[in-house]
């Protein structure tokens, strides 16, 4: 480890609850200078849901799924309540975000963002508008069977992008609650890889004959 990281950190965080209960409320946000285009995941994946959680979330501190297995995002993703929306500008993967349908009409809006390389150059805002619109089109786009969407909410916190409740405040939202407190935070640099299993375990069974070096070259037998 180097010197210095810290492995955890105590922060002063506030959170908040920001709600939408009319599709009308949504406000548009101006058109970014590039075209940026919205699939619907068709196949759960959980290495891309976890490669995009630390893409877009290593630098604002989503940490909260560091502890989840390989199992744990395989549930995550693979349920008809989830879809995954994979936002793409001039050819490359720019942003994504989750929305999950919940019982009594409510869609949670779990995590939306762009990757670092997007950032910054004015698809923030119209990333949250379609990302919202695509909320209230439940039932229609994604989560068929599941019924209309009632209210679109999400939660933001002062680990976030500084302009993100902003962001979202300018499209419609409203503050539905506010907490403050200390939260105990993972260093982002150290996130863990989670996978189905290990990956060597084939590679480590016992070999007959000479074991070769990365050289290609047999290694020396002890005497």
């Amino acid at each position: 480890m180097r010197q210095g990281t810290r492995v955890e950190a105590e922060l002063a965080v506030t959170e908040w609850t920001l709600e939408m209960r009319d599709p009308g409320a949504l406000r548009p946000s101006p058109l970014p200078s590039d075209e940026l285009t919205f699939s619907l995941a068709g196949v759960p994946s959980p290495d891309f849901n976890r490669a995009m959680y630390a893409a877009v979330g290593a630098r604002v501190c989503w940490t909260d799924r560091f502890s989840w297995t390989f199992e744990d995002w395989a549930k995550w993703v693979d349920r008809p309540e989830l879809a995954t929306w994979i936002a793409l500008a001039e050819g490359t993967v720019a942003g994504y975000f989750e929305l999950e349908a919940q019982p009594d009409g409510d869609t949670e809006v779990h995590l939306v963002g762009l990757v670092p390389a997007f950032v910054g150059r004015g698809f923030g805002g119209y990333l949250v508008e379609q990302c919202v619109r695509r909320a209230w089109q439940r039932g229609r786009l994604w989560g068929e069977g599941l019924g209309p969407t009632e209210r679109v909410w999400l939660r933001t916190s002062t680990l976030d992008h500084p302009n993100a409740k902003a962001n979202y405040l300018r499209r419609g939202f409203t503050v539905a609650a506010e907490t403050s407190g200390a939260k105990r935070v993972p260093d982002p640099r150290l996130a863990p890889w989670p996978l189905p299993g290990d990956p060597r375990a084939s590679r480590l069974e016992p070999q007959e004959g000479p074991v070769e070096d990365l050289a290609g070259e047999p290694a020396a037998e002890e005497n």
